[in-house]
């Protein structure tokens, strides 16, 4: 499925004739995203027949109390994917019995893709990955988008006290930061708000890797909260630091 999406996905990265429309929320989508999503829904419908699909593009089919939901995010990052800058990626997630358990993000113009299966272990690339080792806010690598973002949903103060603590705060949204935790270039990652497409298929690659996801409560993630990626040893703190119940 994600080298299908890839060839659609990269036949289309910097075309000059893309075709880019805004959605209700005001976001782009263009006809690469609701081409892939097609593709991948029609491949589950021919491989996977019972199983229930829920997409960014066009919703959820089949069942829903299906014991089986795939998740597809056919490409995180659309605005960078729009202005020609290769930070995006597809997500694809299998859900059973409401867990995620298998993950896969595929980013072709960055020539890399992870994966991973409850208790199979994560990979990039094929090679084991793994969650670092830091455990100090002040010697941590933290990442999240814009501090707007965080203002929206009243989390700016808190947010930048915990950018000033730590060693080297950098700013970017989508899948990357959340993957790069769990290959242990970033120990830190959080965005404001995010929805069950775009959490599903990093978030069993980075606890395989040995780090933790959660909403502000610290005991899972809810649709549409904010989202608090670590390498497991930080969350507790950076919880703290967010204002999130213990």
């Amino acid at each position: 499925m994600a080298d299908h999406a890839d060839t659609i996905t990269m036949g289309r990265f910097r075309a000059h004739d893309l075709r880019v429309d805004t959605k209700p929320d005001q976001t782009p989508v263009s006809e690469a995203d609701h081409a892939v999503e097609q593709l991948l829904r029609e491949h589950l419908t021919a491989e996977r027949p019972g199983d229930a699909v829920l997409g960014e593009e066009f919703g959820h089919d089949g069942d829903p109390d299906a014991a089986r939901r795939w998740i597809l995010d056919p490409i995180d990052g659309t605005k960078s994917f729009v202005r020609g800058v290769p930070a995006w990626a597809t997500l694809l997630g299998l859900e059973v019995d409401g867990r995620v358990v298998v993950g896969v993000v595929s980013a072709p113009a960055l020539g890399r893709r992870w994966w991973a299966r409850r208790g199979g272990g994560a990979f990039a690339d094929g090679a084991p990955i793994g969650v670092s080792a830091v455990h100090r806010i002040e010697d941590a690598h933290l990442c999240g988008p814009n501090e707007r973002y965080f203002d929206q949903v009243g989390l700016g103060d808190a947010y930048r006290s915990l950018a000033r603590q730590a060693w080297r705060p950098v700013g970017f949204a989508d899948f990357w930061g959340h993957v790069l935790v769990a290959e242990g270039a970033i120990d830190v990652m959080i965005e404001p708000i995010l929805a069950r497409w775009d959490v599903a298929a990093f978030w069993p690659i980075v606890e395989e890797a040995g780090g933790r996801v959660s909403d502000l409560t610290g005991t899972g993630w809810a649709d549409d909260a904010p989202c608090v990626t670590t390498n497991g040893l930080l969350h507790d703190a950076v919880l703290d630091a967010l204002g999130g119940p213990r």
